[in-house]
């Protein structure tokens, strides 16, 4: 390991759970290349939509089942009242006091986890100005997906390291990276 890579950076040899972490990362970066190449090579709208389609459910699973688990200590679920029929969510946390969590997956995983829904919504202005409508059900999908994860992921952050980490992750310091900490923690705490 080299020496000027400290604790809490964004090296994924720094993780708790390389394996977990790279597979989490492969996930999410393949659905988005897939539509990125397809769109511009192959040009074939089905194939491409099932791919990004499958790509995108196998991220969904991974990250709520498996990747949230491992390298935040989170998980949450959605329960149906057999009598009544309402749904409700369920959102667990592990204990901070049994399960220390390393800095550099929980950076990763906050720092993929909110910047990937900012990608697809980059992508769909790009589908929106090449006037190539037909893939915003598409990125709807996709949207719909990475919003939901990221949505119940902060709802189980019950200590608000959610919006801390990403903030500091996406902005080094001073007024920036305050302001982006304050929105995001306002957005996800209602």
């Amino acid at each position: 390991m080299e020496q000027n890579e400290s604790v809490g950076s964004l090296s994924w040899r720094l993780s708790s759970h390389p394996i977990t972490l790279l597979c989490f990362l492969g996930f999410r970066i393949s659905s988005l290349l897939v539509y990125l190449f397809g769109m511009l090579f192959i040009k074939n709208f089905v194939m491409i939509f099932i791919i990004t389609i499958l790509l995108l459910a196998a991220d969904f699973y991974y990250l709520k089942n498996i990747a949230g688990r491992r390298l935040v200590g989170l998980r949450w679920w959605n329960e149906v009242d057999p009598a009544s029929g309402d749904s409700h969510w369920v959102f667990e946390s592990s204990d901070p006091n049994t399960k220390i969590i390393n800095p550099t997956d929980s950076r990763f995983f906050w720092l993929a986890l909110y910047s990937q829904p900012l990608l697809w919504v980059g992508l769909a202005f790009v589908a929106i100005f090449r006037f190539e409508f037909i893939w915003l059900t598409l990125i709807v999908i996709a949207l719909s997906l990475t919003v939901t994860n990221t949505l119940a992921f902060s709802r189980c952050d019950k200590f608000g390291q959610a919006s801390n980490l990403a903030g500091s992750a996406m902005y080094s310091s001073g007024i920036a990276g305050n302001i982006a900490s304050a929105t995001i923690g306002r957005f996800f705490s209602r």
